[in-house]
């Protein structure tokens, strides 16, 4: 009987365990841009612009739906919208009557996740809910607060800009 010789195993770098986890990584980075995007797919929104002048931080905004009726959101941030704070959000729209009103808030020129807020009907065309911005990279971090209504005619939305300064 012939003796074998034991097999060598390679104890340098681990290059092919490497390439898996890397392509693992990959994967799961693509997997979560495609989630994401399919979890904010908008294209069925018919967008209305806000109207001009407007500053989240102290003041509501509102948006005109056409001639459907418009849209009020009122971000009660006594003064200032600071990353992570607990918000309360309100939305009240005049000429429709929506099933479901969400606000999304999303990075304008960065990729912040999905932020998405339902809100409940606390009366006839008044919602009411809470909402966070998500923690700011840069020193000031350009937002953008989306309504969305699901109404019988579909869905409507419109947005309103603001910024919030890291602290």
């Amino acid at each position: 009987m012939k003796n074998l010789p034991k097999p060598a195993y390679f104890t340098g770098f681990p290059a092919l365990k490497v390439l898996i986890l890397i392509t693992g990584i990959a994967l799961a980075a693509c997997t979560w841009y495609v989630f994401a995007n399919w979890l904010r797919d908008d294209g069925d929104i018919t967008w209305f612009t806000p109207n001009a002048n407007c500053n989240l931080h102290t003041s509501t905004c509102s948006a005109i739906l056409g001639d459907k009726g418009r849209l009020t959101l009122t971000v009660d941030a006594d003064g200032r919208i600071d990353a992570l704070d607990i918000l309360p959000l309100d939305v009240e729209v005049e000429g429709l009557n929506p099933s479901h009103v969400t606000v999304d808030f999303i990075g304008r020129d960065m990729d912040m996740g999905l932020h998405r807020f339902a809100l409940t009907a606390t009366a006839p065309g008044h919602f009411h809910g809470q909402g966070q911005v998500g923690i700011c990279t840069q020193d000031v971090m350009p937002w953008r607060a989306r309504v969305i209504l699901e109404t019988p005619e579909g869905k409507l939305g419109s947005w309103f800009d603001f910024d919030v300064i890291r602290s």
